[in-house]
């Protein structure tokens, strides 16, 4: 029986759309590896993009650039639709609230990767590729100023991505992402490095998504667009406090613990 059940999850993996959004995921933790290098390169006093837009920026800079960049985008837009997939029809293994709140994050997954996607074809084509982190974040903030009682709502967008934060170091501490791996594609010891990898990788993201959140709040305390700001500036507050490059290089191979998992994710990843 367990052997009927492999090679019937083997099979499942055939599925075009799938094995699509594997390969997409796949690119994702490729963003994921040159994110960390960036990060590694501030720590250490680069001033380079240390977000996702400069992350494909450092793909491209690479002789065969082009050619990544391409594949990247097309990556990035297969994990996306492939993130719409399964927040419309995954996650059948688990039930009740615990589905819809995994189907949400699905969807919520699919706008974040696909804006990256485009951004890739945008480098790609030499026709831009949007902002940094920071001016997005920046623009989006003055947007929530403007509207009335606009210091408290961008308070309470801070509010939201600090939760974001929490749920992604509670992932990574009680490792419930291993729950939509099939545990038949990680034999032995693989399983355990892949919690590892997980766990180490979504508490990095969570420490930037809270710093994120903490420049978010504070720029609606004092209703300041220009202090918010993305990934890029969460970054570099980490690299500006005291052993500033300790915790940024700890937070850099966290990032990178999350890409290879990202690898592992794609092979083994349920339907």
């Amino acid at each position: 029986m367990n052997r009927t059940t492999a090679a019937a999850a083997r099979g499942a993996k055939t599925d075009l759309p799938h094995v699509l959004g594997r390969a997409g995921m796949a690119c994702y933790g490729v963003v994921h590896l040159l994110l960390a290098y960036l990060a590694l390169r501030v720590a250490f006093g680069g001033g380079e993009q240390a977000d996702q837009k400069g992350a494909l920026q450092e793909a491209g800079s690479t002789a065969f650039g082009q050619v990544l960049l391409w594949v990247l985008a097309l990556g990035l837009v297969a994990f996306g639709l492939w993130q719409f997939l399964m927040a419309a029809t995954g996650y059948t293994w688990v039930s009740g609230g615990k589905r819809t709140r995994k189907r949400l994050g699905a969807g919520a997954r699919g706008v974040v990767v696909i804006a990256l996607g485009v951004s890739a074809f945008g480098l790609a084509t030499g026709t831009g590729g949007g902002g940094s982190s920071n001016q997005a974040q920046q623009e989006f903030t003055a947007e929530l100023l403007r509207l009335p009682a606009g210091p408290a709502l961008v308070v309470l967008a801070a509010v939201a991505v600090l939760a974001v934060a929490v749920a992604a170091g509670v992932k990574g501490v009680r490792q419930t992402f291993l729950e939509d791996l099939d545990a038949t594609g990680l034999p032995g010891k693989r399983k355990r490095w892949v919690g590892w990898l997980g766990t180490t990788g979504y508490l990095a993201k969570g420490v930037v998504f809270a710093v994120t959140a903490i420049l978010l709040g504070y720029a609606g305390f004092n209703a300041d667009a220009n202090q918010a700001g993305g990934l890029d500036a969460a970054l570099k507050t980490l690299a500006a406090q005291p052993f500033g490059v300790v915790l940024l290089t700890v937070v850099a191979l966290g990032l990178a613990a999350f890409g290879a998992y990202c690898f592992a994710a794609a092979w083994a990843h349920k339907r």
